[in-house]
């Protein structure tokens, strides 16, 4: 039975609380709970990559589901119609701003890794994460509550 949070926080105290019994989160939301001994991690859903606040936690397809990856990514977007001089001088300065050393440990600390990949670059990722995700809803049969 899926049960709707409205965000991280309520969920980790949802699964404490045993409102619900699995959730998918990041380990920068979870770590301190489960070094405690009040939730319990079972694996991260980075693909082949460990998570670096819980290096000993076995990824997903090590723990037993070879192939498996869904990991998050974020990104800065725009209207369509935002000129390209515009978009090349916000992509510039991004790229400076997540490569200075007070960003790059703040992401590090929530496990993001800046990639600064091109507009274009981005724009692929995008796309195939649409046609990915969209299969795995098809396949599955979910529907929105």
């Amino acid at each position: 039975m899926h049960v709707a949070y409205k965000g991280a926080g309520p969920a980790v105290i949802g699964l404490i609380a045993g409102e619900a019994h699995v959730a998918f989160y990041s380990a920068s939301s979870t770590a301190q709970h489960v070094k405690t001994g009040r939730l319990r991690a079972l694996g991260t859903t980075t693909g082949e990559k460990r998570s670096t606040t819980l290096p000993e936690l076995p990824t997903i397809a090590e723990a037993g589901l070879p192939g498996y990856e869904a990991s998050t990514w974020a990104g800065a977007l725009a209207p369509a119609n935002t000129p390209q001089p515009i978009i090349n001088t916000l992509h510039r300065e991004l790229t400076r701003i997540v490569q200075t050393a007070d960003v790059k440990e703040r992401l590090a600390a929530l496990e993001f890794t800046p990639v600064g990949s091109t507009p274009q670059e981005f724009d692929a990722t995008i796309r195939r994460e649409v046609v990915k995700w969209a299969k795995v809803v098809k396949d599955s049969g979910a529907k929105l509550d």
